[in-house]
């Protein structure tokens, strides 16, 4: 459910998304002449799967080339990404809505619309399978834990499952407290024991989810400047990223040009808000370097992609530099890439839960009648009224109880 633009950085090496294409540039000070390595998933030869065939046996050509989403290994050795058939050039069933790497490397994680988690070898071309989670309902995220034991998922029916990697039947754990769909989980690096997590009911959460408890609830209505009392919708967030620098959290939401940031006080497992950044723009992604601070990607082709850094204990824009410079210029060169994600509707928009309130509807029928009934009373006469005494015979009196 990732927009189709997007961030993914290791090291010193960032990927910027567009369409079916992605770009990776080094954001090293001293690389002014290094070369850009650009891909196109749509020139990738895809081979059809049985299920892919329709009534008459012929190939079916399904979903589009477009990068749903990507992510880097740890240590920066794989990077991985999928459309809505392929993951590094292998066959996949459904469309996917996120990946994962397993902290050893040896496995990445896909998750589908369909509620399956499937497991694909990275040295192993053949090497592939099917978690069996039991889930019913769209997948929207997937995580590992650290040593690989556990996996975390989340979907569209508000749960967060925590279950064994080596007997994915087995349940270690929900997560439960989410009233909408759980769109992101992020584990949190330098606390592996912590787990955040974003939902269609605006909030954002932190769990022990080994245990499945709940430390806290952030309503993030609450916290917009101004505040927001028109509901929660719209607060979903596109991605959590975390700082160990500064222990920070940033949480941006898909269709709002708003980036929270939080602190996280460990030794009391409790968030702390400490600013909003608002921006001009509609906000594509963003991705913390170690070293430099966030990188955001705007709908801004003057300003593609624009620094952030803690002064004085406020995030600000860093004044364009020369690295800033050589990044926006490569991305001005592909802005064709991103083009297909400018105006992009909200991938969430269609999660959310359907109410009907049927005591208005009620309410208002009733009142309907009443006043229909109310209508003919007045052009009705009543009983004994002068009217029905001018019409009784001469020499008749009227009757009395």
């Amino acid at each position: 459910m990732a927009s189709s633009a997007g961030l993914a950085l290791c090291g010193q090496t960032l990927v910027v998304r567009g369409g079916s294409r992605f770009l990776a540039i080094s954001t090293a000070s001293s690389d002014d002449d290094c070369a850009v390595f650009t891909y196109d998933c749509s020139a990738a030869e895809k081979k059809p799967s049985p299920e892919d065939k329709g009534e008459d046996g012929q190939p079916t050509d399904k979903g589009s080339d477009t990068i749903l989403a990507s992510t880097f290994s740890k240590s920066g050795s794989y990077f991985a990404l999928t459309d809505d058939t392929l993951w590094l050039c292998r066959t996949v069933v459904r469309r996917c809505t996120a990946l994962t790497f397993t902290a050893s490397e040896d496995w990445v994680l896909v998750a589908d619309k369909s509620g399956d988690v499937y497991s694909f070898s990275v040295q192993e071309p053949d090497g592939c399978g099917k978690l069996e989670l039991g889930h019913l309902s769209m997948l929207l995220d997937v995580a590992v834990s650290p040593d690989d034991q556990l996996v975390l998922t989340s979907d569209r029916d508000e749960k967060i499952r925590v279950s064994w990697a080596a007997a994915p039947h087995s349940i270690e754990a929900f997560c439960l407290g989410h009233t909408e769909f759980v769109s992101r989980i992020l584990i949190v690096p330098s606390h592996p024991e912590l787990l955040l997590s974003s939902s269609g009911d605006g909030t954002l959460r932190l769990w022990e989810y080994r245990s499945g408890c709940q430390l806290q609830c952030c309503d993030l209505a609450s916290l917009r400047e101004p505040a927001d009392h028109q509901g929660h919708k719209g607060l979903a967030a596109s991605r959590i990223a975390f700082w160990r620098q500064e222990s920070c959290v940033v949480l941006l939401c898909e269709c709002v040009p708003v980036v929270f940031i939080f602190q996280l006080d460990a030794s009391k497992q409790q968030l702390v808000f400490m600013q909003q950044l608002t921006f001009p723009h509609r906000v594509w992604d963003v991705v913390f370097e170690e070293s430099q601070g966030l990188w955001v990607l705007q709908d801004c082709r003057d300003a593609p992609l624009v620094l952030w850094r803690p002064v004085g204990g406020q995030w600000q824009a860093v004044p364009e530099g020369a690295v800033s410079r050589r990044l926006c210029s490569h991305l001005r060169e592909s802005w064709a890439m991103l083009e297909g994600s400018v105006g992009a509707d909200d991938a969430f928009r269609s999660l959310y839960k359907v109410t009907f309130d049927n005591m208005t509807s009620y309410l208002k029928k009733k009142e309907e009648r009443v006043q229909q009934q109310l209508k003919k009373r007045r052009r009705s006469p009543l009983p004994h009224s002068p009217e029905q005494t001018k019409k009784a015979s001469p020499g008749q009196s009227a009757l009395s109880c």
